[in-house]
């Protein structure tokens, strides 16, 4: 099971960071909206996690198994792209990290390193919280079936 969580955390993290450069390379990274897309590559990658560990599992699949599977996944995800930001901002494009401070928070701080918290922050967040979402479809019913006669 670790294998696959490690395996799908770098795919999620992959995607984001692809994703980031292909907006980077239009020149729309500094765009706050665009973010939004990454909360549906992590969806995706978290909800295929669960799916297959499911699968792969069959009748022993129970919810902490799941959950764990997203949680981990998304958790890897999260620190891989979060390192990447982290060169990103404070070696490639130094300016980039204070202008988005700037955009965001205004005169409050413009930080670099606080971005990066952000970023790991939500990504907890949002790994947690779709986690728990898809484990709601995923997780073996306890539901009794009546048969009339």
């Amino acid at each position: 099971m670790e294998k696959k969580t490690i395996k799908y955390g770098g795919f999620i993290a992959l995607g984001l960071i692809l994703y980031f450069l292909l907006v980077r390379i239009f020149g729309l990274h500094e765009n706050p909206w665009l973010r939004l897309f990454n909360g549906v590559i992590v969806a995706y990658g978290i909800y295929t996690v669960i799916r297959n560990t499911k699968k792969d599992s069959g009748a022993g699949f129970n919810y902490f198994e799941g959950f764990k599977a997203g949680i981990f996944s998304g958790f890897i995800a999260t620190l891989v792209f979060t390192f990447f930001m982290a060169v990103y901002i404070f070696h490639i494009d130094v300016a980039f990290g204070e202008k988005i401070m700037s955009m965001s928070l205004g005169s409050v701080s413009t930080e670099p390193g606080l971005l990066l918290f952000i970023i790991l922050i939500e990504g907890f967040a949002s790994t947690v919280v779709l986690s728990l979402l898809f484990m709601q479809k995923f997780k073996p019913s306890w539901n009794i079936t009546n048969k009339l006669p």
